[in-house]
């Protein structure tokens, strides 16, 4: 079974003052590197795929729940030290889901690599401003939660 295709609009800006404009993905604005990672890397069948014009980046994605799970982005890996902001600031255009923005760092749980999430709300078909606080971040290895480390804004690597 497949959910409808969710679309999602966006633009990065980093919580400060003044915010550091991570991308606005326009020519002028940074490359982070960004590419597709579904389910179908473990066998599902979830669609995604997103293209960057006029300022816009446009996430588009189909998830199979027979199966499989998931369809995200991602951006290459950065050395980021953002311990000087609050958090990640998007400005979306939505289609009234929830979606998760998903940070790494070099934090381990037994051992192995985890990563921080935090989900937030769209408006289906309208711009909005979300706000995502760092301390906001869930640790999780494949998607259990876990009760530690929390986040250290030092150490970010990748987005998605």
């Amino acid at each position: 079974m497949y959910l409808p295709s969710s679309s999602l609009f966006l633009g990065v800006l980093l919580m400060s003052a003044p915010g550091l404009l991570l991308t606005d993905f326009t020519s002028n604005s940074s490359d982070l590197g960004w590419y597709v990672v579904n389910d179908n890397v473990m066998g599902g069948r979830s669609e995604g795929e997103f293209t960057q014009a006029r300022g816009e980046l446009s996430f588009t994605g189909r998830t199979n729940t027979n199966g499989g799970g998931f369809s995200s982005i991602r951006t290459k890996p950065m050395q980021l030290d953002l311990s000087s902001h609050a958090g990640i600031q998007l400005r979306i255009r939505g289609d009234g889901r929830r979606y998760t923005w998903r940070l790494t760092t070099d934090a381990r749980w037994r051992g192995r690599r985890i990563s921080y999430w935090a989900d937030f709300e769209t408006r289906d078909g309208a711009w909005s401003t979300v706000n995502i606080p760092f301390n906001s971040f869930v640790p999780r290895y494949r998607g259990h939660e876990l009760d530690g480390p929390a986040l250290d804004p030092r150490r970010s690597q990748a987005w998605d």
